[in-house]
Formats: C-alpha cells, sequence, structure tokens
C-alpha cells in the first residue's frame, strides 16, 4: 500500500503571552503554515496574526486529545507545513509526548521549536535572578499536588528543602499548599515569595510581593486565580540588598580565556 503523503507537524512554543516573545523561527513558520492548532486557554491569539491568507487556524480549548490528533494529522495531509502553538516552551508542562506519539503511529513528521517559559517572563516582569554567586546556583520547576499526584519524592516539602530557588507552575489555586510544602521545610515565615499573573501579556500581567506569611491573601486581595507563577527564592530582593557576593567572570582579578586578570 502506497504511504500518503504528509507534511510536518512543528510543536511551536508559543511564549508567555506577548506576542513579540515568539522565537524569530516560530514566527517563520507562523507566516508559511496552512494550518494552526493553538491552545486558546492559554496562548495569546494575537500570535496567530501572522498566519498567510487561507490558513486553517483553530482553537484547541474545546478539543480532547484524539480530535487534537485526527486535526493535525488530517491537517498535515494537505498541508506541508502545520503549526501546534503550545503555551510557553513545548517541553514544560506541556502535552507534547502525548499528541507526537498518534502522530508517530500515523507517520507524520514531527519537528520542536522550543519557547519563552513563563518562568523566566516571570523573572524579568520582576527583575529577579534565579541564581546568585553563593546564594544560590539551581533552579527547581515543579507544581504542587492536585489532580494530577506528583511523583515519589517529588513533594514540595521534598524539594524545597534545598532552599534553592523553586518557580511552581499550575499551583495558584492550591496555594496553601505551596505554603505548607515550604512550611514543612523550614523555611521562615517572612521569606520573600513573588506572584506573577499572565507574565508579559500586554495590559494583562500583574505582580504580587509578600512572605510566606501574607502571599496568599495578598492574591486573594488582587483576585489572582488563574495562569500564575509562584517563584520562592532566597535570591528574591536582591537588586535592593546593599552587598552582593560578585560574579567571578567580570571580577578584575580573574583570569580566564578571553581575559587576563588585571589586579
Amino acid at each position: 500500500m502506497e504511504a500518503l503523503p504528509t507534511g510536518t507537524v512543528w510543536f511551536v512554543g508559543a511564549g508567555p503571552g506577548d506576542p513579540e516573545l515568539i522565537t524569530v523561527k516560530g514566527r517563520l513558520l507562523i507566516e508559511r503554515a496552512g494550518a494552526i492548532l493553538f491552545a486558546g486557554s492559554l496562548v495569546n491569539e494575537a500570535i496567530t496574526r501572522w498566519a498567510p491568507p487561507g490558513c486553517v487556524v483553530a482553537d484547541s480549548k474545546d478539543m480532547a486529545l484524539p480530535e487534537m490528533t485526527a486535526w493535525l494529522v488530517a491537517q498535515a495531509r494537505q498541508h506541508a507545513v502545520v503549526v501546534r502553538l503550545q503555551t510557553g516552551d513545548p517541553a514544560l508542562y506541556g502535552s507534547l509526548i502525548e499528541l507526537v506519539q498518534p502522530l508517530d503511529a500515523a507517520g507524520v513528521p514531527v519537528q520542536v521549536v522550543p519557547g519563552v517559559s513563563s518562568a523566566m517572563a516571570s523573572a524579568a516582569a520582576a527583575v529577579e535572578s534565579f541564581t546568585l554567586p553563593e546564594v544560590t546556583q539551581s533552579v527547581i520547576f515543579t507544581r504542587v499536588e492536585g489532580r494530577t499526584p506528583m511523583p515519589p519524592g517529588e513533594d514540595l516539602a521534598a524539594l524545597a528543602a534545598h532552599r534553592t530557588t523553586l518557580c511552581v507552575f499550575l499551583s495558584i489555586t492550591l496555594l496553601h499548599k505551596v505554603e505548607a510544602g515550604l512550611r514543612a521545610a523550614g523555611w521562615a515565615e517572612d521569606a520573600p515569595l513573588v506572584v506573577v499573573h499572565k507574565a508579559s501579556w500586554p495590559g494583562e500581567e500583574r505582580i504580587v510581593r509578600g512572605t510566606l506569611a501574607t502571599i496568599k491573601q495578598r492574591c486573594r486581595e488582587a483576585g489572582i486565580v488563574s495562569q500564575a507563577m509562584v517563584i520562592a527564592s532566597p535570591t528574591l530582593g536582591a537588586r535592593h540588598w546593599p552587598e552582593l557576593i560578585k560574579s567571578k567572570l567580570y571580577d578584575p582579578s580573574f583570569t580566564h580565556r578571553f581575559r587576563k586578570a588585571s589586579a
């Protein structure tokens, strides 16, 4: 039996919300696309404005997984370039593998284009750094248990015990569990937290600062109940610290292969 002709399905990271934060490669693919399936509940529809005339554009927010994969396969039989727009980066808290497996089974080629994560956009919005010399050099991306259970050993208390930067996704409605996990790990009541709602979304971004003791109330007062990143880190607020341990890379007494020490 002769194989059916097929185009490629490109899983493109749409970024955190601002259409201008999509990658150049992602935008070029949108401009060439014959069909685009975007996650309308999370992806800014304005990103599809670069689609060419005649491009088939569909919103997946009302689709179940079998409908999405059937749509992608059908469009790939008709178009050389099919784009699936995923929020943030496709590799992080997306249904990438669930969607790719049926495409593999149907013989549809797949490519992935990375995107800017909401974690990075949130740090940028708040002008914060996840890492600082001799404070923390590690970042943990995680979430708390809701309807989807966490694997053994990945509860927030266990991760928070490392006292490093935590970016907690998909958990704004479970902020009480975030607080409980941090407290169980020994974080102080005055430990700083930042919550960023719809990071980078034009006209919709909001930043709430507080402590472990106050952040839930402040988010409640701000009415933030969805699409928010929770950041807990010993680096928060460093912009206003009177003293910082500086990076060795730019220290005049530090030699590296591009510069010899001057002192």
